[in-house]
């Protein structure tokens, strides 16, 4: 069964997932009002609200290990089968790793200039030493699972992944039961993710309770940041491959997918709008067998927001718990994240996870600040979702251009407005290279006008 025809089942699903997203970010941001007001109002109750923070971080600490281990997994079968594929996979998997390290970088470069979270001197995270708490809360936060490490685990994963591969289709089977494991991880993560609004509160009103108005602007620094960062990277980076690579206008392309950013938008998540991608980028005149290497794989590997916000965030952590990371460990922490980020879109909570484990990584200390990410988290996600969405649609036209699959006729006639997509049926017309072989259009030999 084709793409195409999948998606208009997965239509109710969808409904329902945006509703309940819906009630969740509210939560969220209510939650992070009322803790912000406590923390001002009433400092000392406020500080006596942490209990709630750090018993929110200890859950997604508990996830850690296995969301890592089944990415990874995944992910390098993910690699094997994309790289089956030919010129194609190899291509995209080139353009993934290169594109997530220079979004990286960007955010490490713009989290030194910036240097958000300086001044805060939160205290540091202990999980050898108990809190000034009551024994019930004492009791309720030692039901939560300890620590597994991150890096052994990290290591068990890679080796893990690359015997099944070596196994070839006696490793199938394998696979299939981590992938199923997977699902499983992440139904778990999706119902922690509902006590975020919890987490936020206790987490924004101990900060705000010891730091006071400092904390909001601290947090409100970070956020306009990371907005401006992945809107110049949309913009200056992918709009100026996008532009010299295929004469595609950046902003043509945004406008094409209008109704997936605002799908996007309302769910904070661009796995939503995987059966639209796959849609309408054949549909925009790239062919079939490009868009079915590049968009699926991209999911898990080209996250460029996540990238941004990995790094940002990390550097925010450190500079607020006044214990900064020197460039050896930005360097190193860079590299995790780019093994570690893999797979981390498009599940809610998933890109929190992969955070928390690269601080616990370098630096368990750091690992009591992602309390104050936890307040400010879904605000940014949105960011990440539309760069992760808009990063995967430039690479499926760029490498289409680049492997000459693309009819740059219906590019054009699309992008003018000329051919609408179907919404009814949401099905690609037929075009592009398979369909059109004798075209010389279709092979890619003319830029498409803005």
């Amino acid at each position: 069964m084709s793409l195409q025809h999948q998606a208009p089942m997965a239509a109710p699903a969808r409904g329902k997932r945006l509703e309940s997203s819906h009630y969740l970010y509210i939560a969220v941001i209510v939650a992070v009002v009322l803790g912000a007001v406590v923390g001002i109002l009433f400092p000392e109750v406020g500080k006596s609200l942490k209990p709630l923070g750090d018993g929110f971080i200890k859950l997604i600490k508990m996830m850690i290990a296995p969301v890592i281990f089944c990415t990874i997994v995944l992910g390098i079968g993910s690699i094997a089968k994309a790289a089956t594929v030919g010129k194609v996979g190899g291509l995209a998997l080139l353009y993934f790793v290169i594109m997530s390290t220079f979004a990286l970088a960007i955010g490490l470069v713009v989290g030194n200039l910036i240097h958000p979270g300086e001044g805060l001197k939160l205290t540091p995270y202990d999980p050898n030493k108990k809190a000034a708490t009551d024994s019930t809360v004492d009791f309720l936060l030692g039901i939560i699972p300890g620590d597994i490490p991150v890096l052994p685990t990290l290591l068990v994963a890679i080796l893990v992944g690359f015997a099944v591969q070596k196994m070839g289709t006696q490793g199938t089977p394998i696979l299939n039961a981590i992938g199923h494991a997977q699902k499983l991880v992440f139904r778990i993560l999706v119902m922690i993710m509902w006590l975020a609004p919890v987490g936020a509160f206790g987490a924004i009103a101990a900060v705000v309770g010891a730091t006071g108005v400092k904390a909001i602007v601290s947090m409100l620094t970070l956020m306009v940041a990371f907005y401006l960062t992945c809107i110049l990277f949309i913009v200056l980076v992918l709009g100026s491959l996008l532009r010299v690579v295929s004469g595609v206008n950046i902003f043509s392309l945004m406008k094409y997918l209008g109704r997936e950013y605002l799908l996007i938008f309302s769910t904070s998540s661009s796995e939503a709008a995987l059966p639209r991608l796959i849609a309408k980028m054949e549909h925009l005149g790239v062919s079939k067998p490009v868009v079915g290497v590049t968009v699926p794989t991209g999911y898990s590997f080209n996250l460029d927001g996540t990238a941004i916000y990995l790094t940002m965030a990390s550097l925010f952590v450190a500079n607020a718990m006044n214990m900064p990371l020197n460039l050896g460990e930005q360097i190193s922490l860079l590299v995790f994240m780019i093994i570690a980020s893999k797979g981390a879109a498009g599940v809610t909570g998933a890109g929190l996870a992969t955070l928390a484990a690269g601080l616990q990584a370098h630096r368990p200390e750091l690992l009591g600040g992602v309390g104050i990410i936890v307040g400010i988290d879904r605000f940014m996600s949105e960011a990440r979702a539309l760069t992760n969405f808009t990063g995967n649609a430039v690479a499926t036209v760029l490498i289409g251009t680049w492997v000459k699959e693309v009819d740059t006729v219906q590019v054009r006639s699309v992008l003018a407005g000329e051919r609408p997509f179907d919404e009814s049926s949401m099905l690609a017309d037929s075009h592009g290279p398979a369909a059109a072989d004798s075209s010389s259009t279709s092979q890619g030999a003319a830029p498409v006008p803005a």
